[in-house]
This record gives C-alpha cells, structure tokens and sequence, in this order.
C-alpha cells in the first residue's frame, strides 16, 4: 500500500496531484522528498515530482513495507529548502530526504542532513566530497564526465575555440570548472566565460561581449526555462556558430521556449531520454521503458524530460539500500538512518533509467560512461548521435 502527505497541495494547476493518505496508522518507512514546485526552478521540479510519483506508482512497497511520503515545496530557494531538511528530519522524522532541481538549494538539504545524520539523495548535480559528503550521493552524472562528451563532439566538428555563458551560481561554476579542464587537452580556446542569474530577463550585455569574441561556438551552463536566454540572445544577433547544453537543458520547456534559436543544438544526456533509439543490449533499456509505460499509464502522456528520471532513479537506489538494510534495525531511529546512509553509499550496479550506479562512502557520483549519450535537437525533438 502506498499514500502521500501532500503538505503543499503539491502540483500546480495543469499537473497532476499526488494522492491523499489513504489511512491514518504509521507507515513502515518515511521518505522526506523535496522539490521546486514554484519559483525559477519549477519547470524542472514539477517534472521531478511527477517522476517521483512514477516511481512510487512502480514500486509501492519497498524491502516488504509500507511508505509514507511527505512532499514539500522548496520554491527554488536555497533558506526554504533547508527549512524543509529539518522539519522533514526534526518533525516528521523521516528515513531518507530526497530532492531537488537546484544545486544550491540541494547543497543547503545536504548541510542539513550531514548535521541531522539523515541520508540524503540528490536529484541536482551537486557535489560534496570527503565529511561533508558523508551522508549524501548524487544521481545525476557528474559534469566532468557529461562535459568531456560535448568536448569530444566539438573535437568532431573541427570547433578550435568556444565561448561560455552560465548561471551566476554554483551549476555555473561547475560547469565552467569541468569546460576549461577538458578543453585545452582537446585543442579548444575557451575566450569568454559570461554569466547571468536565473531570474534575470535580458544577458544581452553578455553575448554582445561573446559575440566579440568570433567563437566558433557557444556553451552555456543553465537549466530550464532561463536556460533559453542566452539561445535567444544569440539568434537575435545573428549568431550562426555551433551550439551546445549540458544535461541540464533537456526539458520541454526549455524548447518551447527557445524555438527557433535552439535547433541544432547538441547535448549530453542519460540514455533514457532516447531509450527507443538505443540497442537491446543496453543495460538501461529495459527499466527505461518500464519507466515510460508507468509514467504513460500514470499520466496518460509520455515523459519528455530527462528530469523525472532522475527522482525515479533515487527511488530505486533507496529501495535497493533499504532491501539490503533489511531488520538490521529499526525505521525511525538514528540507527535505521545510519544503516541506511551505509547501504545507499555502498550501492553497487544498480541499474537505472540514467544509468547503471556504484557508489563508494564520501564520493558523491555513482554513474559511468552508461550514462552518457548525446543528442541533436532536430525539428523540436531529441535524436541520438551514437556517441
């Protein structure tokens, strides 16, 4: 049996909500699950919770228990987000914490849950090493590994200098860092490295700056709906040089809104945003597919984000470490959570729709080159490119 505490009224309208509790005793298991479902970053939250209630709606039992969710709604702030971390941990005493879009409001959870000893997976690319990763891993691919598949795919195309423009935050800086790593070991200049905040409405400043610079092409670090901007800058001046994302643009959203002026762009992402294209050997197919049939029968439309499954994924990887905790100890207690945080940073392959996971105790990334494809927009939809 499964049921939600919807404390937030969840969805907003147009979305669908997740399901009152359907009784009142205590469940088995808790599971604290933070996302944006307002603010800057609800065009990616909204197609996290929504991949979060597949994968309820795919496994409603986890190790034989019953779990109880409690959803709440961080609205793209960083201080909310924390507040959220500790009331989930404080007051509802939940097992596992599990959120959300932005890497900075997912770090401000993980300070939270390394103080509260409370294992955290996180669905933002966000990294924490050594103590201060302790109690937490990530599911999205580390940026390294996603950046060196763009790299290899400029390499292809002959591009010998690149520009950057990326969010005035820390997924900017992550990308940025992981950008001018990889570059010069490939023979790419990087000439201008701009930046802009996910609220602002105009970097028209920034790519006069970029397109004085005559790159041969342009790779922003953004997400969402903002990460359009600088796509439709661009076109506005006539820019006609190659362009590139990160895995942080592939939603819908982000191509309704950038129409026309992101076409052709190319991208990393996790192979089920393509899984129909990929081989039957794939690892990954299988469970992308039964990712796609839950979510179409849950929501009677087909997934377009590479987002939902990410929190899907983390469900599976608490579900994993829950079975192998086992009765060891007690849901609820300090103990559980301990157990529980050893058995999430022990995972080992753990097959997901983005990939197959191995984690180690105070590395954050479990994914690997399985987790890697990339892709051409073309005519508003997303084409493998073998890579």
């Amino acid at each position: 049996m499964k049921f939600f505490r919807a404390l937030t009224s969840v969805f907003i309208a147009g979305t669908v909500t997740m399901a009152a509790p359907l009784a009142s005793f205590a469940a088995d298991l808790k599971v604290g699950f933070i996302t944006s479902l307002s603010g800057s970053s609800s065009s990616l939250g909204i197609p996290y919770g929504k991949g979060f209630q597949a994968a309820v709606a795919y496994m409603p039992e986890v190790a034989g228990k019953k779990v109880d969710v409690v959803q709440l709604d961080d609205a793209s702030d960083p201080t909310t987000a924390a507040r959220n971390a500790r009331k989930l941990i404080v007051e509802d005493k939940v097992d596992v914490l599990i959120g959300t879009p932005g890497t900075p409001s997912a770090l401000a959870i993980a300070g939270v849950a390394r103080e509260l000893k409370t294992p955290f997976i996180c669905i933002a690319n966000a990294k924490l090493e050594g103590e201060e990763g302790a109690w937490m891993v990530t599911v999205p691919q580390p940026t390294p590994l996603m950046i060196q598949g763009v790299i290899d795919q400029m390499k292809l195309a002959g591009v010998k200098t690149v520009a950057y423009i990326g969010f005035a935050d820390a997924w900017g800086d992550i990308v940025y860092d992981a950008l001018s790593k990889a570059a010069p070991a490939a023979g790419i200049k990087v000439v201008a490295n701009e930046r802009y905040a996910r609220t602002d409405t105009a970097v028209t400043g920034q790519v006069l700056k970029i397109v004085a610079t005559h790159p041969d092409a342009v790779l922003t670090g953004t997400s969402g709906t903002p990460g359009a901007l600088p796509y439709l800058a661009l076109a506005s001046r006539g820019y006609r040089g190659k362009l590139y994302g990160t895995h942080a643009i592939i939603n819908p959203d982000f191509i309704r809104v950038g129409g026309a002026a992101v076409e052709g762009l190319v991208a990393p992402t996790g192979p089920v945003v393509v899984v129909d294209q990929l081989a039957a050997s794939n690892p990954t197919r299988k469970i992308g597919l039964d990712f796609r049939a839950i979510y179409e029968k849950t929501f009677k439309t087909v997934p377009t984000d590479a987002f939902g499954p990410y929190s899907f994924d983390a469900w599976l990887l608490f579900a994993d470490a829950a079975k192998r905790v086992g009765n060891k100890a007690q849901p609820g207690t300090p103990e559980y959570r301990t157990a529980l945080r050893d058995a999430i940073v022990s995972s080992k392959e753990v097959v997901g729709t983005q990939g197959v996971y191995n984690y180690k105790p105070g590395q954050p990334f479990g994914s690997d080159q399985r987790a890697v494809v990339m892709v051409k927009l073309e005519k508003g939809q997303w084409k493998y490119l073998g890579q």
